[in-house]
């Protein structure tokens, strides 16, 4: 059985999946769930602050003129893209993480203890270090979109779904109860652990990446195709 892989995030992201995707040979559509928006900020003082820390681009494409003010400042970013578009941006990349925003507090420099965190309205809490204070701004938000029809229909027979994020889980989780798509139909694949409780139980498989990265997520998609294909997949249903 040939599952079809379905990416729910948001753009420009889910363009970026869906080619690596297919290029592994996956049967890769892309129906988003999320539209990211930009939200209204206000700028702290460039004199206050020492370092600025990025868990997204999207922190970068939607954050607007305000983020001119930081030009030249050090910047922490998670994962390579985050980081090319800052330094697109004209901020000073120090540090290039892959593991999330909590491991890059230990990284941080001397002199470097006013963070400015440029985040999304939902995002992972962290933990500050002490000597550290931590000033966040949201700068954007991933807004849901109704179900499209396409989607349910799609979903009424097997397939795999990727979860970029616990909000991802979250709505389509509510999205499926809703519209009465039947959770053993479905594998569901997980950038991490987190995520992956926030769609709850119930489904087919329910599995998380072994890094926090779209190519972990691919990987451990193209695995989870195999093993339907070599027989774990679900019984044919009316």
């Amino acid at each position: 059985m040939t599952l079809p892989v379905l990416v729910l995030r948001p753009e420009p992201g889910a363009t970026a999946t869906l080619a690596k995707a297919r290029a592994m040979g996956l049967d890769a559509k892309t129906i988003p769930l999320f539209e990211v928006r930009p939200l209204p900020w206000e700028p702290v003082p460039r004199g206050n602050v020492d370092a600025v820390l990025l868990g997204s681009a999207n922190a970068l494409r939607h954050g607007g003129e305000g983020l001119s003010l930081y030009r030249g400042l050090p910047t922490y970013a998670v994962g390579a893209k985050t980081a090319k578009a800052a330094r697109a941006a004209g901020l000073d990349v120090v540090e290039t993480g892959k593991g999330g925003l909590q491991p890059m507090l230990r990284l941080l420099q001397p002199g470097h203890r006013r963070l400015l965190r440029l985040a999304g309205r939902e995002r992972v809490t962290l933990e500050v270090p002490d000597s550290v204070t931590l000033t966040t701004r949201e700068v954007y938000a991933s807004e849901p979109l109704p179900f499209p029809r396409e989607l349910v229909e799609m979903l009424a027979a097997p397939a795999l779904i990727l979860l970029h994020s616990g909000e991802a889980a979250a709505h389509f989780a509510a999205l499926c109860d809703e519209a009465g798509i039947r959770r053993e139909r479905l594998r569901l694949a997980a950038i991490g652990p987190r995520v992956a409780a926030r769609a709850g139980g119930g489904w087919a498989m329910l599995k998380s990446a072994s890094q926090p990265s779209d190519t972990a997520l691919l990987a451990l998609a193209a695995q989870m195709c195999e093993e339907a294909a070599s027989g774990s997949q679900l019984p044919e249903q009316g």
